[in-house]
Parts: structure tokens; C-alpha cells; sequence
């Protein structure tokens, strides 16, 4: 059993300015995204190979997870707050970002990129997949410091202690498996060239999985509730169709008689 250190969700404070942890984990997200983004143009199977595009793309993928991924909590997980407390919109440093919602907001943001510079999305989305999920797990880090999201009550023993009661961190599991793992699995899938839609795929179905499979051990949202059978949670019915569309983009990548080659 582990003890939690409890931090103070404030890194430090210039007058009215305070820097927290929260939001200190998604600048390094987006500044790694953008160093192996540059990283990865240099590969000669690059379907983006000038520097600049890269910084314009992680730009709009910038606002995309913000707007998306504030937007999604709200809609997603929680409007009542919203509409009781319509400042809480902006209050995106007390946490409250939605992966979902956020996804949708970098679909977006890809979109218009590619319209600007003659891309595809299944271009972008094959180039963006293997570079996301480090953010990813360095966002849910935020989740741990800032003492959110946590898991049910455990008697494993990594179990932590928090507040009196051991339970499981399943923000760190979202990060290793999420985070750290789908990278280096999309990074090792993604560096020699694969079929269009394939890196896309994989990253749905990877993603969609580990996050179906960590709903069963986090704490049910008090005011949403099980939506049917006793387990099944919003987390798992946003997750479902990422794993299903994923298959198809796979099946689609490798069954085509041309495989045309994407990074």
C-alpha cells in the first residue's frame, strides 16, 4: 500500500498567477507531441515532411483538446455543474478534460488543417496517432496530483492510500497503459510504413480497450450512474464504438489489394 503525498495542486504563485501541476502536464504533453512530431517528419516515409506544418498542426491540436476536451466533460459527464455554475467552463485548471470530447475537438482541428495544406484525414490522423499518447499519459499524471478520477476500493497491494481509504490509482494505470504503452506500441508500429488507416486503427482499438478495461476500477460517477446491466459506464459507451471503428479501419488497411504506405 502506498500513501498519497497529497500535493498541493499549486506549483507556485506570482501575485494572482498560480502555476499548477494540471496544467503544467499538458504543456510538456503538447511540447513532446511537438519534438516527436518534428522527430518524425525526418523519417522518409513522413506523409508530413516540413517542420512548420508540424508546428501548425500541434497549434490546431492544441485548441482542439482544450475546446473538445472542456466541452466533452461538460456534455459528456458534467452538464448539472455547468448549469448551476456556468464559470465553471473556464475553470480549466481545477481539471475536468474529457479524452473523448477532446478527440473530437482534434478531429476537428485535423480537418481544417488538412483543408489548408491538401491533406487527408487519414493522412493526418496516421501521422498524429503515434505522437498523442505520451500527452495522454502525462495529462492523467495531472489527474493523480491534482487527486481526481480515482479508482474503487482495493485491497491489492498497490493499492493507495488516500484519505483513509485504499484505492486503486487508476489514473496511473490510464497513464501506463494509455500513455506510455499505446506509445511505444504505435511508435514501433508506426516506424516502418504501414497500410493508410492502419496507425488510425490500432490507436482506436489500443486506446478503446485500455480505457473499456480501467472503467471496470474507477469510481462511477455518482450522478450519471451505471447507464445498463450494473457495470457498464459512460466511459465504456464512449470507448465501445472507438474499438469497433478501429477493427473496420484496420480490416479496411490490410484488405485492400494496393496498400498504399503511410507514417
Amino acid at each position: 500500500m502506498f500513501v498519497f503525498p497529497e500535493f498541493d495542486p499549486v506549483i507556485f504563485s506570482i501575485g494572482p498567477l498560480k502555476i499548477r501541476w494540471y496544467g503544467l502536464m499538458y504543456v510538456v504533453g503538447f511540447l513532446v507531441a511537438w519534438w516527436l512530431g518534428r522527430r518524425r517528419c525526418r523519417a522518409g516515409h513522413a506523409i508530413i515532411k516540413e517542420p512548420q506544418h508540424v508546428d501548425d498542426l500541434i497549434f490546431y491540436a492544441m485548441l482542439g483538446v482544450i475546446l473538445g476536451g472542456r466541452l466533452g466533460s461538460i456534455l459528456f459527464y458534467n452538464f448539472d455543474k455547468y448549469a448551476t455554475d456556468p464559470l465553471y467552463l473556464l475553470r480549466i485548471w481545477e481539471g475536468g478534460m474529457s479524452f473523448h470530447g477532446g478527440l473530437i475537438g482534434v478531429l476537428l482541428a485535423m480537418w481544417l488543417f488538412g483543408r489548408k495544406h491538401g491533406k487527408t484525414m487519414r493522412q493526418i490522423t496516421d501521422f498524429m496517432a503515434p505522437i498523442v499518447p505520451l500527452g495522454l499519459g502525462f495529462g492523467r499524471i495531472g489527474n493523480f496530483i491534482n487527486g481526481e478520477l480515482w479508482g474503487k476500493s482495493t485491497e491489492v497491494p498497490w493499492g493507495v492510500l488516500y484519505r483513509g481509504e485504499v484505492l486503486h490509482a487508476t489514473q496511473l494505470y490510464e497513464a501506463a497503459l494509455e500513455g506510455f504503452a499505446l506509445f511505444a506500441i504505435l511508435w514501433w508500429f508506426s516506424s516502418k510504413a504501414r497500410p493508410y488507416m492502419a496507425v488510425s486503427g490500432l490507436f482506436l482499438v489500443l486506446y478503446g480497450g485500455f480505457r473499456f478495461f480501467i472503467e471496470f476500477y474507477r469510481v462511477l460517477d455518482a450522478h450519471i450512474g451505471y447507464l445498463a446491466f450494473d457495470w457498464l459506464t459512460m466511459g465504456q459507451v464512449l470507448s465501445a464504438p472507438m474499438v469497433l471503428v478501429g477493427g473496420i479501419m484496420l480490416a479496411m488497411a490490410y484488405g485492400r489489394k494496393t496498400k498504399e504506405a503511410t507514417a
